[in-house]
């Protein structure tokens, strides 16, 4: 009897109000049935947003040092535990053990940085313009966040997210995708060990068009943050514009990383099948993009094909395995889609490109590593995020070239230039049309404590990680103390 989990809402573990609960099975396995989860209703959200007002009430009057305390054992914990979240992460994400130990590493990191933050939400304090008059500044939470997360980091993206608003003093409802629910509730077991009062965090599983619109429609949600695609982001967008909620958005990405003909090409080979491969692919910072030198070109297009030919495909807890699964059919069948189009836009298959044939793979969702050649600026392979393991080769003359190639996408997440040029990388740093660019590594690394996100359709100009996010989960609130005993008129009285 495979075991039925449940929402936390209100302070307990609960049953869906509909009754209803959905497959959670092993990408790498479609025979492991991981467990049952609640396919919430909108019910069920709005007991779990009335829950998190009465957490609010509570949370945002306990001093942020102390919130950072309760952050700080959050780390602990997830440091005891990281290797049994990271197995479990493998057992329904599919992405190498590797990869899932970094993932809770990422959350331990996040979680010791919010604590510090406790002691540093600093305000401002100024010189009035006026005599005896006090001018000031300081950060105050805004109530209940909303937080909708993805598939493929599901630890790490729901504590970027998390930890900064709670350590502001918000409470927070957590609706994570329904192909990873089960590290969701891992993550909720730890806050709620750590000391977190109950019904400052709310956990409701189910489809973003039931129970995440619900959340993102009500009024006592006034924050939003969410990851995903493009195109859900765009219907957040309007909804929240209309409703007048702060909206955060991380979206999509077409990475492009360059290899000019003075780089280090065993460095560079590294940095791309890292950068494409890693994650099988299914990363919004991916690689999705191989801009060569046309002359290393062909050199490398050959090194590229032999090493990525000989990547192991496999269920990500085996320790022989570099290269995991998809999420599921539908993303599978979506790159076998884009190697269609790439054939008939005129490129070249050059590796991969098919489902594997090993008997021991025939029970998950493996695609093997494809590259593509010849792929032209303007292509669809080259312009559309395929998320999955497909790399588009493009061939350039010049920096200048490059460039171009790199900026000519609706996206703006990540870059990445291989040189030993160090006039051209300071080119390439100022030039580059992204939020991140990566000199002599690939286009995915990201650290916890510096600021995350792009330009253009890959968000809305605000960012996740570091030291920026704070002010995204605070309002500043400003007060003048007037101890003069008289009224004064600012821009009146000033002399």
């Amino acid at each position: 009897m495979p075991e039925h989990f449940k929402n936390f809402i209100a302070g307990d573990w609960a049953a869906p109000t509909s009754g209803e609960y959905f497959e959670n099975r092993n990408p790498a396995d479609q025979n492991d049935l991981i467990g049952l989860f609640p396919r919430s209703a909108p019910t069920d959200m709005q007991r779990a947003i009335a829950s998190a007002q009465r957490g609010f009430a509570r949370w945002s009057k306990t001093p942020a040092p102390v919130r950072g305390q309760v952050l700080q054992r959050v780390g602990q914990l997830l440091v005891e535990r990281k290797e049994q979240i990271a197995r479990a992460m493998t057992r329904e994400m599919g992405k190498v053990l590797a990869e899932t130990r970094g993932d809770v590493q990422e959350g331990i990191d996040t979680a010791f940085y919010a604590a510090t933050e406790g002691r540093r939400l600093f305000g401002r304090v100024v010189p009035s313009e006026l005599r005896h008059k006090w001018a000031m500044s300081y950060r105050r939470p805004i109530g209940v966040t909303g937080l909708i997360t993805p598939f493929n980091f599901p630890l790490a993206i729901p504590t970027w997210k998390m930890f900064p608003a709670l350590l502001c003093g918000n409470a927070v409802i957590f609706k994570p995708a329904e192909d990873v629910p089960h590290t969701a509730h891992l993550l909720v077991e730890v806050l709620l060990e750590a000391g977190l009062p109950p019904e400052v965090v709310q956990l409701v599983h189910g489809q973003g068009s039931v129970v995440g619109r619900a959340m993102v429609e009500h009024e006592g949600v006034p924050v939003i943050s969410f990851t995903g695609s493009t195109e859900t982001g765009a219907v957040l967008g309007a909804t929240c514009g209309r409703l007048h909620k702060r909206l955060s958005l991380e979206m999509g990405g077409k990475n492009a990383m360059i290899v000019m003909d003075d780089a280090d090409l065993d460095l560079a080979l590294d940095g791309v099948l890292w950068g494409a491969f890693g994650t099988t692919g299914q990363r919004c910072t991916a690689t999705s993009r191989l801009i060569l030198h046309e002359k290393i070109h062909d050199r490398f297009v050959t090194m590229l094909c032999d090493r990525a030919g000989k990547l192991r495909l496999g269920p990500g807890l085996d320790d022989k395995t570099e290269v995991g699964p998809l999420i599921h059919e539908e993303a599978r069948q979506k790159v076998d889609a884009y190697v269609g189009i790439a054939k008939e836009e005129g490129a070249a298959v050059v590796l991969g490109g098919r489902t594997p044939g090993e008997k021991r793979l025939e029970c998950g969702w493996f695609y093997e590593p494809t590259v593509f050649a010849g792929v032209k600026p303007g292509m669809r392979v080259e312009q559309e995020e395929i998320f999955g393991p497909a790399l588009s080769v493009i061939k350039v003359g010049s920096l200048d070239q490059a460039i171009k190639v790199n900026n000519g996408v609706k996206y703006g997440l990540s870059s990445s230039l291989y040189t030993r040029d160090v006039n051209g990388a300071f080119r390439a740093m100022e030039e580059l049309d992204n939020g991140i660019t990566y000199v002599n590594a690939p286009t995915i690394g990201a650290e916890a404590h510096l600021p995350f996100g792009g330009v253009k359709q890959t968000g809305n100009g605000h960012r996740e990680g570091g030291w920026e996010v704070y002010d995204f989960y605070s309002e500043t609130k400003v007060v003048y103390v007037d101890y003069s005993g008289r009224l004064q008129r600012a821009q009146i009285d000033t002399e």
